[in-house]
């Protein structure tokens, strides 16, 4: 797909789901710590099951001094529910000490600093970094966006870091952060990883997935 293409899709995204509205973020976080711990804590489950624990979390550990110095057992116990909750627990404990023991406190603002937080790889980083400072590093690829940059032809590639590259040739920077909210929003709704609603779909005429599909099959 060319550049023209794929920002028309852009567009076309924008007006099914850019409501002036929307916090433009599937985790609820109040500041640059919370969203960090609250990104490493959504591997491997929804972000509504993340936004179920943060209350509790951020009351017993309401910055990084608290919880590098938590008892693992407890974080632990905050967090069972989002599955891999001992790695997880151990992940944002030494992040938090980290940020204590590194960065007096605050989460870094650049993505190689952020990169040297334990947890933290470069999804993570360019989710931190849009939503927390409003910097467009680079993009954030989890399984929708791979998912429906594979489909919409933006790229062949299957690895996150590859697809990220092609993303950035065919995106401007200053789309890069709302990109990977507009795409999660239709994978979720439209373009979904089973089923996908291909006979609903605005985006169909742009489609590689759609135009291979049987004539039988675009009709369903």
């Amino acid at each position: 797909m060319d550049r023209e293409h794929a920002c028309r899709v852009y567009s076309l995204l924008r007006e099914m789901y850019d409501d002036p509205a929307s916090p433009g973020s599937f985790l609820r976080f109040e500041n640059s710590y919370q969203i960090l711990v609250l990104t490493i804590l959504s591997a491997q489950t929804t972000d509504r099951n993340v936004n179920a624990i943060r209350d509790e979390l951020f009351s017993r550990y309401p910055g990084p001094s608290e919880l590098a110095s938590a008892r693992q057992v407890e974080v632990e116990e905050i967090i069972r529910s989002l599955g891999f909750f001992h790695s997880k627990a151990t992940h944002i404990i030494e992040a938090a000490r980290s940020l204590v023991d590194n960065y007096q406190g605050c989460v870094p603002r650049t993505m190689e600093q952020l990169l040297t937080l334990p947890g933290v790889g470069r999804k993570t980083a360019n989710i931190v970094l849009n939503h927390a400072y409003g910097i467009d590093e680079g993009i954030a690829v989890d399984t929708h966006v791979r998912r429906l940059s594979i489909r919409l032809g933006f790229s062949a590639q299957k690895d996150p870091d590859r697809i990220e590259r092609d993303l950035q040739a065919l995106f401007p920077r200053r789309v890069w952060g709302r990109l990977n909210y507009l795409l999660i929003r239709h994978g979720r709704a439209v373009c979904t990883a089973r089923a996908p609603k291909c006979s609903e779909c605005t985006l169909s005429s742009y489609c590689h997935y759609y135009q291979r599909l049987p004539d039988m099959k675009k009709a369903q």
